[in-house]
């Protein structure tokens, strides 16, 4: 990951998620180990409407090899609304904690992330990372058992009070969410907006999130490529798309 280029080998006593750990910087703890381990497993499959998995489930329809259904997958997992989104909120939180002078001030809170939303503050996307789902609304399973456990790591390194904070950010971008979008539409944390928080908590270089989920998510790609390969009825995936936009009146070349 571009900070050591000391090579440690894998024991076969210990666990992935300690293997993994061991490797990239030999001392970790084991709650540090625990807490991998959760996140490989809440990560490893979704369901095969998201992004990634469909792409491997598209790439696989065609028979091509695993190798490039594989690679295809790691493609779509890359993109900053996918599985690059941890990075995004690592990054959010960090400004967050420069411009909030009050980290318990909920005025103070709500006023900056009512200007995300309305795309005049941080990034200027209107986006606030972490903060809803293409699927969940009114909770994320993933995001609320990670809070749950997260607690005990948290007391271990020290940052309870930017765990708060983050806790107190996820509580009022929902409502700052209904306000601005003046819906009663209701929107949950997803599992980036605290995953990434626990790899930092964990020493883990940012450059390596994605790869992590990446490593999890293999095993729901690869049981989706088996089930696309072995369906009896298998035809290449090929979607229809409408088109959604204002209808064109074609006017030949010489009338243009």
């Amino acid at each position: 990951h571009g900070r050591s280029l000391h090579i440690r080998h894998p024991h076969e006593n210990l666990s992935l998620a300690e293997n993994f750990l061991y490797m990239i910087k030999k001392e970790y703890t084991p709650l540090e180990a625990r807490m991998l381990d959760l996140l490989l497993v809440l990560q490893a499959e979704h369901g095969g409407g998201n992004n990634s998995t469909f792409t491997v489930r598209v790439t696989s329809s065609t028979r091509t090899d695993t190798y490039s259904s594989i690679a295809a997958g790691i493609g779509s997992l890359k993109g900053p609304l996918h599985g690059g989104a941890n990075i995004q909120v690592v990054k959010m939180f960090h400004h967050l904690k420069e411009v909030i002078s009050d980290w318990t001030n909920v005025d103070e809170i709500d006023t900056y992330l009512i200007r995300m939303l309305n795309k005049e503050a941080y990034d200027g996307s209107g986006l606030i990372y972490g903060i809803g789902h293409a699927v969940y609304t009114i909770s994320d399973p993933r995001s609320v058992l990670l809070k749950e456990l997260a607690g005990e790591l948290v007391a271990e390194k020290g940052c309870e009070k930017e765990f708060a904070f983050l806790e107190l950010v996820e509580q009022r971008a929902i409502e700052c969410f209904k306000r601005v979008k003046g819906t009663k539409k209701q929107v949950c944390s997803n599992v980036d907006f605290y995953s990434g928080f626990i790899y930092e908590m964990m020493g883990l270089p940012p450059e390596i999130y994605t790869p992590l989920f990446a490593m999890a998510r293999i095993v729901g790609w690869t049981a989706h490529r088996i089930e696309e390969l072995n369906f009896e009825g298998r035809r290449i995936i090929r979607p229809a798309y409408k088109n959604v936009l204002e209808e064109v009146v074609y006017h030949p070349l010489e009338e243009r």
